[in-house]
């Protein structure tokens, strides 16, 4: 190998070793930013949805109750139904934790989160929305949506973590995916029964509240 060419490789494998350093260091801001953060509800959905919408005014009024009742709230930390619960949760006097990841369309931070992180690494907050949140809320969203969504299930399911409730907010919007769960999956065999029973499907804010607080003691 030429001079130039080891050059090169030596060079990536620096910025590789640097990059573990960066990954490690947004762990420690990360778990710092959040050690305070208690009895936690993860509320993902669309980051697209607006004010006027149903779900949105149905996520800043979930929040806002779970915020009464003692909760913190984590969301994504952007706009749409993740702006909606931060400000449910802050207009209550809650904490209102915005987990904000770097892209370069759509996602900015939205200004009702009083505990805000910025993430490079959509990995490391993932493991953090496991990580501090007792529930999960889940509303209608796209694919990042559906990526924390199957993430807990599958958590939930080789028992990784312990069981919490995974709610689904909008029996109308996921009766299509239950559908194809029960009526492709379930048939052929590619989950069981009982992973059905790892989320329930609940409209009404207060009744989502009372079914968290069946399993969550503040």
């Amino acid at each position: 190998m030429d001079e130039k060419k080891q050059f090169v490789v030596d060079a990536l494998s620096i910025e590789e070793s640097w990059r573990i350093f960066r990954i490690m260091a947004e762990f420690v801001e990360a778990i710092e930013t959040l050690s305070g953060v208690k009895h936690a509800v993860s509320i993902f959905g669309s980051a697209r949805t607006k004010p006027d919408d149903p779900y949105y005014q149905k996520a800043e009024h979930l929040a806002r109750l779970l915020a009464e009742k003692g909760f913190s709230i984590i969301t994504g930390g952007g706009p749409g139904i993740m702006e909606a619960a931060n400000k449910g949760a802050a207009q209550a006097g809650g904490q209102s934790v915005g987990m904000n990841i770097q892209l370069p369309y759509e996602q900015k931070p939205n200004p009702y989160a009083n505990i805000s992180i910025d993430y490079k690494y959509f990995f490391i907050r993932k493991v953090m929305f496991v990580k501090y949140a007792m529930a999960y809320v889940i509303l209608p969203g796209g694919f990042g949506t559906m990526d924390e969504l199957f993430e807990a299930l599958t958590l939930i399911q080789t028992k990784r973590i312990k069981p919490f409730p995974v709610v689904l907010m909008g029996s109308e919007y996921w009766k299509g995916l239950l559908d194809w769960l029960r009526k492709t999956m379930l048939r052929d065999e590619k989950i069981s029964l009982e992973d059905l029973d790892f989320f329930q499907i609940i409209d009404e804010p207060a009744e989502v509240v009372k079914h968290i607080q069946k399993f969550v003691i503040l």
